[in-house]
Formats: C-alpha cells, structure tokens, sequence
C-alpha cells in the first residue's frame, strides 16, 4: 500500500521508517513524505493516484491540513485516496471540520503506531 504523510516536522519520517521498517523492507507498505501541504499536492500530481492512504497533520505552516483535505476530496475522486487527519490537538472544532471536509479518519499525536496499524489492516 502506498502511504503519503504530510506534517511539517521532518522527524515523523524517521518515526514512520522506524515503526514499520518490517512492513517496509516487506514491501507490504511503502512510504511518501511531504513536509508541507504544497508539496503534497505537488508529490500527488507526480504520483498519478497511486496514494492509496493519506496521512495529514492538521496544523501546518502554510495550506493547513483542512485545506489540503479540502483540495484532496475535491480534485481527488476517481479513485478517492482515505484521508486520515493527525494533530496534537484532538479538538472538537477541529474534528468536526476534518468530518464536514470528508476525512476517513481522525488521530492525535503522540500518534499510537499499534492502532494505526490495525487500521491499516482493515484497508
């Protein structure tokens, strides 16, 4: 499966690289960072559709992750890639805007690896 995360902190790629180097080196997933909500869609036009997972951070310099999903849901149908939001702050505004823009999912940092990868199963 291919995954593309977007967050601002260039430390979660070492973080994703090192809780699923297994799934990794197994080819079972594959990785794509964007370290803002620009080059997220500049990485998602090069990759023709091929995300099958978006992973956002909702608070981000720049094109916030709400509007990077408003843009994802909207120019992004055929087929949708699942939009997961992550913040460090599980708030109700933000919850319900991530839901009213179409988000899959909703996660709060510190990000639990063992739930994520339970629900990437069911992907």
């Amino acid at each position: 499966m291919k995954i593309l995360v977007v967050d601002d902190e260039q430390d979660v790629k070492a973080l994703f690289e090192q809780r699923f180097r297994k799934e990794i080196r197994s080819g079972e997933h594959n990785f794509v960072f964007a370290f803002s909500g620009k080059a997220a869609l500049e990485t998602l036009s090069e990759m023709e559709h091929e995300a099958v997972l978006i992973l956002s951070d909702i608070n981000m310099p720049g094109m916030s992750g709400l509007e990077l999903l408003d843009t994802i849901k909207k120019n992004y149908q055929k087929p949708p890639p699942v939009v997961m939001m992550i913040t460090a702050y599980g708030d109700e505004e933000n919850y319900n805007t991530a839901t009213r823009l179409g988000a899959d999912d909703f996660l709060t940092k510190p990000l639990d690896f063992k739930l994520l990868k339970t629900k990437l199963m069911t992907l």
